[in-house]
């Protein structure tokens, strides 16, 4: 499998296909070794054929909702699902949190706003309610915290997924986060 900033090129049969992915997919992609199964998307266009591969089907289903909102495209999708993992995004986009979607660039304030104008029908609930969607809706926080002390979003990122789902108060997610990435 060969790889480059943006896809992979997965041999189906001695056929090589360009699979554009997300930045933590392609992050991932090693530590999974040999064999990958994508679920994919074929966006059709007048001059492309373009394939968007994801690792599960929730994240496959999160970006055709995201493409179904004018002015997002499959590259502006895949750029906000690399933001931060789907459960944090349907989360932001219920409590119409735009400060996520507009560290995408070429996403403003507006576009933001057109986001979780369409799609917050669409996500249904969060979830029950319970630990893991709290600390979820606390994680825009504690990414704020991390970058504001000179973190890298995504080293940030990778702290946040690593912190324990019982940890609920951004108080407490941040210094599990600073011991994760300290140590």
């Amino acid at each position: 499998m060969h790889k480059d900033s943006k896809a992979v090129v997965v041999d189906v049969g001695g056929v090589g296909y360009r699979v554009f992915v997300s930045i933590p997919t392609l992050a991932l992609l090693p530590q999974l070794g040999g064999a990958v199964a994508f679920w994919t998307h074929l966006a059709v266009r007048e001059t492309a054929l373009d394939l968007y591969g994801f690792l599960d089907q929730e994240e496959m289903h999160f970006f055709e909702l995201l493409i179904t909102v004018s002015g997002i495209g499959p590259k502006s999708a895949l750029s906000i699902l690399g933001l931060a993992p789907v459960d944090t995004l349907r989360a932001a986009i219920q409590s119409e949190d735009t400060s996520y979607l507009t560290k995408v660039s070429g996403i403003g304030r507006k576009i933001a706003e057109k986001i979780v104008l369409e799609l917050k029908e669409k996500i249904g609930t969060i979830g029950t309610g319970g630990k893991e969607s709290t600390a979820r809706r606390e994680d825009a926080d504690v990414l704020a915290a991390l970058s504001s002390l000179g973190y890298s979003e995504r080293e940030a990122r990778d702290a946040i997924k690593a912190i324990p789902a019982d940890i609920l108060r951004v108080e407490e997610r941040i210094t599990a986060a600073l011991k994760l990435l300290g140590s």
